[in-house]
């Protein structure tokens, strides 16, 4: 199965929160991404530099679960939610803040206990997040690195949890009634939920500095 991720991973933040040019390295946070409600658990542990943003990290649990960035979504980390927004009244209007303007060690006290990704509202795919560890610069790389995972991300527009496992039901059984319907939706007679390519999830990764 081939991901193929939309949007522009080049893009740059406008400023970034707690951001000091005399501040030591960052340290890099190893974070446990779950997709809830999913069984057998759905789920990828990724190492991440503590100076990128929040609207980067989105961009990195993209590739790691396999989404394809084709849906809004959002972060609830502590009490705050974060989205993209260019709005300069995001938080005076709704109590949201800029995603792209803030980096993961501001906002460190928070990520430490727990905090959640929404992606597409209407599948409702909530991610619980888990910082696992905390680990000095020098001991890791300077890119994002998928560590460990298990299982295949759902297909885009299948339904949410309810309608991925009705999904498995049909796709893998031809002899079912709808099983022609679903497979010309999905564009493959098969759909393997073991698949996790973690090389090819790093070759991506490396690359985004």
């Amino acid at each position: 199965m081939t991901t193929i991720i939309k949007g522009d991973f080049s893009r740059q933040t406008k400023k970034l929160s707690g951001k000091d040019p005399a501040e030591k390295p960052a340290p890099l946070y190893q974070l446990k991404i779950s997709l809830a409600f999913t069984d057998p658990l759905i789920w990828r542990r990724v190492q991440v530099p503590g100076q990128m943003s929040i609207a980067r990290l989105h961009d990195i649990f993209q590739f790691c679960m396999g989404w394809k960035d084709l849906h809004a979504h959002r972060f609830l980390i502590g009490k705050v939610f974060y989205a993209p927004s260019d709005d300069v009244d995001l938080w005076a209007k709704t109590g949201e803040r800029n995603e792209s303007e803030y980096r993961l060690t501001a906002l460190e006290p928070d990520i430490k206990f727990c905090f959640t990704y929404l992606y597409d509202f209407g599948d409702g795919w909530e991610h619980q997040i888990d910082c696992e560890e905390r680990i000095a610069a020098a001991d890791g790389p300077g890119h994002p690195v998928l560590l460990a995972g298990e299982h295949a991300c759902p297909p885009e527009n299948v339904g949410g949890v309810p309608g991925y496992e009705e999904f498995l039901t049909i796709i893998n059984a031809p002899q079912h009634t709808h099983h022609r319907r679903m497979a010309q939706w999905l564009g493959a007679d098969h759909f393997d939920p073991a698949y996790l390519d973690i090389d090819g999830i790093n070759a991506a990764l490396k690359k985004m500095r």
